[in-house]
C-alpha cells in the first residue's frame, strides 16, 4: 500500500507549520524548504484551508497558519482528507460494471480491514507526535 504524493505533501506542510506556529509560512517558504513545487503546494494548502485545517491570510504579509493545535489534529483525519472518497480496489466502487467475481472474492473484505486497521494507527497520533523533536526537523528545513 502507498499513500498518494498529495497525502505526503499533506502531512509535509503541516508538519512545517506546526514547528513555529508564531508566524505565518508561505507556500513558496515551504516548497523551497523541501525543494518540492510551490504549484502542488497550493493544491494541497487549498484543500487543507477548506477543511478547516489551515488558515490562509491574504494579502501583503499572507501566509497560511494551523487552524488548530497540532495536538488536535489526527493523523488518520489528514489522510482520509487528502486521500478523498475513491475507493481502495476496483470492486468496492459502485459502478455497475465492477469487478465480475464481487460477489464472491473475500478480498473485499480484507482490503477494507487492512485499511480500518492503518486508519486506527494513525488516528492514533497527532500532528504534535511527527514535531515532538523540533530541533531536527527545523535545522533539516533550513533553506540551502
Amino acid at each position: 500500500m502507498r499513500l498518494t504524493v498529495f497525502s505526503d505533501y499533506t502531512l509535509r506542510v503541516l508538519m512545517y507549520l506546526a514547528l513555529d506556529r508564531s508566524r505565518l509560512a508561505t507556500i513558496p517558504e515551504i516548497a523551497q524548504a523541501y525543494g518540492i513545487s510551490g504549484n502542488h503546494l497550493m493544491k494541497v494548502v487549498h484543500q487543507l484551508a477548506r477543511a478547516g485545517i489551515v488558515e490562509s491570510v491574504r494579502g501583503k504579509g499572507g501566509g497560511v497558519r494551523l487552524a488548530r493545535a497540532p495536538e488536535d489534529i489526527r493523523l488518520g483525519e489528514i489522510v482520509r482528507t487528502s486521500e478523498g472518497d475513491a475507493p481502495i480496489v476496483e470492486c468496492l466502487s459502485q459502478e455497475p460494471h465492477g469487478c465480475r467475481i464481487a460477489s464472491s472474492c473475500r478480498l473485499q473484505g480484507i482490503l477494507v480491514d487492512a485499511f480500518d486497521a492503518l486508519y486506527v494507527a494513525l488516528d492514533r497520533h497527532t500532528l504534535a507526535d511527527l514535531v515532538d523533536r523540533p530541533r531536527g526537523l527545523q535545522r533539516a528545513l533550513v533553506r540551502r
